[in-house]
């Protein structure tokens, strides 16, 4: 059955004329007998009493109509649903992204989500070594990483830059620093966080490299959960500007150079290379073009 016979089949059962129905359609009355005739030979079936003059439906009839109504319904809620896809008013956006890169991302899903409210973005955490091949079996749409992916089938655009910092209590002796050495650092009582990334990697490697001690005294399993034993002054913690942004502000925390680890670092949102994305996905990453630290 076609969809257009069924919808001049609705119109007739609805206007119970077949001319009626033929004028509400702007089609001739030829035509749309010939619908209802192509219906019921595909169904086996009369729909109409045609020693009727009202338009009455047979038992088929009536039971297509019920049935009729609802694929029409159906079929009509898919084209819309499709449309609002193209206008990017529906759909959904994944990133893949470890907890101190959702900081980086904030910006862009600010101004995407202004523009396009009715979309959802989906962060999910996620550790860097995993995203390449996440993008790759699209998993995710986007990552988020510190690093340049070796995958070909892979691109990527800048999201901005980050270092990392001792972050101390304003209090700390360290507090008025300008600089302190990796040798300093590794003296206090160091928070970090239990969960492996690149940033707490690339720390424990200088060490190892400089043959030097760090005091980890205590790990938590959230950037939070860091920053604030930091403030409460229960030590100090080697970790991205970019996280602490509004305890800086806020003069809660306070960020000393660490001369040997503060070499900027590109913060990249990471793609399939021409890959075709979804409508709301394309959308995504045209808003993070049109950002000015995009490249």
């Amino acid at each position: 059955m076609q969809l257009q016979d069924l919808a001049v089949f609705a119109t007739v059962a609805s206007e119970r004329s077949f001319s009626k129905a033929a004028k509400k359609l702007h089609r001739t009355q030829p035509a749309v007998s010939q619908a209802i005739k192509r219906l019921e030979q595909e169904l086996g079936d009369r729909l109409f009493d045609r020693s009727s003059r009202d338009g009455t439906l047979t038992e088929a009839g009536r039971l297509l109509r019920d049935y009729a109504g609802r694929l029409l319904t159906l079929a009509a809620d898919a084209e819309l649903a499709v449309r609002e896809l193209q206008e990017v008013r529906r759909g959904r956006v994944v990133i893949g992204a470890n907890e101190a890169a959702v900081h980086s991302l904030l910006p862009s899903i600010a101004r995407f989500g202004a523009a396009h409210p009715q979309i959802l973005i989906d962060v999910r955490r996620m550790a860097s070594r995993h995203i390449p091949a996440a993008i790759l079996d699209r998993t995710i749409d986007f990552g988020v990483l510190t690093f340049s992916p070796a995958e070909r089938a892979l691109n990527a655009i800048s999201l901005g830059h980050d270092e990392l910092v001792m972050l101390a209590h304003p209090g700390h002796r360290l507090a008025d620093r300008k600089r302190v050495s990796i040798q300093e650092v590794g003296t206090e009582t160091v928070i970090a966080h239990n969960d492996p990334s690149p940033a707490r990697d690339r720390v424990l490697r200088l060490y190892e490299r400089r043959h030097a001690a760090i005091n980890i005294r205590v790990a938590l399993p959230s950037l939070d959960g860091i920053k604030r034993a930091v403030e409460m002054g229960l030590g100090v913690a080697v970790l991205p500007r970019r996280v602490a942004l509004a305890e800086l502000a806020a003069g809660r925390l306070v960020a000393v150079k660490v001369p040997e680890l503060s070499a900027q670092r590109p913060v990249r949102l990471v793609f399939r290379r021409g890959a075709e994305l979804s409508h709301a996905a394309e959308a995504f990453l045209e808003t993070v073009r049109g950002l000015p630290q995009a490249s």
